[in-house]
């Protein structure tokens, strides 16, 4: 992991951005792990790769996130800068403008099947978007929004090492038993609720798109099990308009990060008992 601290960023905006050079730096509640953030003054951010596997979203963020935020009904990061390696960092990294909100937790919402309806409103429309020349899903989204059989042994080994036996591999096999079969869309591929903000307990911004490009929509549902529940679920699910096909391989999404992670509440949700 490289150390990515004040000093470090003050250092890179002053070489590369002198007139931002005297704004504070300081780092955020909610950096994440696969990118640092920092405040940037009072509007905007610096977020920088952790790791060299991280790097190609810089690249696709700074390409494609001005082509998609005029189209999206909620505000989305919009890059305002590009840096380039220095000061002893070895990767290129982003300047943002900041977007105002808190990430999501179910205690902050103030009417959960508004925020269904509104997040899956979002992420129809991304869907609507002309996608042509677009990222494909691949290695730069760590495969969402490709096939599941790209986690196939991992999730077959996990599923044995947490001796959750049958219905896990029925689930898995059913996820694995069907495709995207029309043109490719735009997904977001890490629709969790650090990445959502609300303001007055709405759904105000999504952020974070380094996972994001076009092809199968289904790892964008599996927030239905990860943050939703009762009647926000049902709204979320006729909202989102996918077919069964489509649900089943995002159980297979849900499923599979449940499983790397062990985290048996989701599991539960599934149906799955450890």
């Amino acid at each position: 992991m490289i150390g990515i601290d004040v000093p470090l960023v003050r250092a890179l905006v002053a070489a590369q951005f002198p007139q931002w050079a005297d704004l504070e730096v300081r780092p955020v509640g909610m950096s994440g792990w696969d990118n640092r953030t920092f405040r940037l003054g009072p509007s905007m951010t610096v977020r920088l790769p952790s790791a060299a596997g991280y790097v190609p979203a810089v690249e696709k963020e700074q390409r494609w996130l001005p082509y998609l935020a005029p189209r999206l009904p909620l505000p989305i990061p919009v890059p305002l800068g590009l840096g380039r390696p220095g000061s002893g960092y070895p990767f290129p990294w982003s300047v943002y403008g900041w977007l105002d909100g808190d990430p999501t937790t179910p205690d902050r919402i103030d009417d959960p099947v508004g925020f269904a309806r509104a997040l899956a409103g979002f992420l129809v429309t991304l869907r609507g978007i002309d996608a042509n020349g677009g990222p494909i899903a691949g290695e730069h989204s760590f495969w969402r929004g490709g096939p599941l059989a790209s986690y196939d042994e991992e999730t077959r080994r996990a599923i044995v090492t947490l001796g959750v036996g049958d219905t896990a591999t029925a689930m898995w096999a059913e996820a694995l038993g069907s495709a995207w079969t029309r043109p490719p869309v735009w997904f977001h591929g890490d629709i969790a609720p650090g990445n959502l903000l609300l303001r007055d307990g709405r759904l105000a911004a999504v952020i974070d798109f380094g996972t994001s490009g076009v092809g199968d929509p289904a790892c964008d549902l599996v927030i239905a099990w990860t943050l939703l529940s009762g009647p926000a679920r049902d709204a979320y699910r006729e909202a989102v308009g996918l077919d069964e096909d489509t649900w089943a391989r995002a159980r297979g999404w849900a499923l599979w990060k449940a499983l790397i992670t062990a985290d048996s509440r989701v599991l539960a949700i599934l149906g799955v008992q450890r």
